[in-house]
């Protein structure tokens, strides 16, 4: 895939001011690494190796959907310095039960890849009178993570510092070639790591 039909997806940083963010659809975000610093592990032979931060990443990636009754994660990829993920959110709030998996053929070997497992999860919603918006939702998984990861470092006397850059990127996939573009992207990002923007040499 010609990577520059992809930038634009990652490089713009738009909230539409009258868009209602907790409306369902499905949102590609991207999360980065303060100053770039590999903090989640390092690309192998085309492949990505996760650290034990990056372990933390992912697993709290995955257990979005626990938190929130009418969100689940499609494919996504950790990366050394950052996260690529489609949050897919849900109109309807489940009445109790679980919820279909949304995976799609793209998301297993993109869970594979970042050593995750497909899931399906019993829904627990976190606050039943407000559905979240995708800022909520990015919020709360960037200080899930930061405080997972400060506790190792201090139970190692290391010093951590800032984890992750301020904000985050999104874009609304707006139809399925879209969807199918930035599926193959997140995919295809270690592969194409040095020439990722986010590239850092270590």
């Amino acid at each position: 895939m010609n990577r520059t039909n992809i930038d634009p997806y990652i490089r713009h940083n738009i909230r539409y001011k009258e868009y209602d963010y907790s409306k369902a659809g499905h949102y590609f975000v991207t999360i980065c690494c303060f100053d770039k610093i590999c903090r989640f592990g390092k690309i192998e032979n085309n492949g990505m190796i996760i650290n034990e931060f990056g372990d933390i990443a992912c697993d709290e990636w995955v257990n979005i959907p626990s938190k929130y009754k009418n969100v689940a994660v499609d494919v996504f990829q950790i990366m050394p310095n950052h996260l690529h993920g489609i949050i897919v959110i849900i109109d309807d709030f489940w009445v109790g039960g679980n919820r279909p998996s949304v995976v799609t053929s793209l998301a297993d070997d993109s869970y594979i890849n970042s050593g995750a497992s497909p899931v399906t999860t019993e829904n627990t919603l976190i606050d039943a009178r407000k559905k979240p918006l995708l800022g909520d939702i990015i919020g709360a998984y960037k200080s899930i993570v930061f405080n997972k990861c400060l506790k190792i470092s201090k139970s190692r006397n290391e010093y951590m510092g800032k984890l992750w850059q301020n904000n985050y990127w999104e874009h609304i996939n707006r139809d399925e070639k879209a969807y199918y573009e930035i599926g193959n992207y997140i995919f295809n990002n270690p592969v194409n790591w040095k020439d990722d923007e986010y590239y850092y040499e270590l």
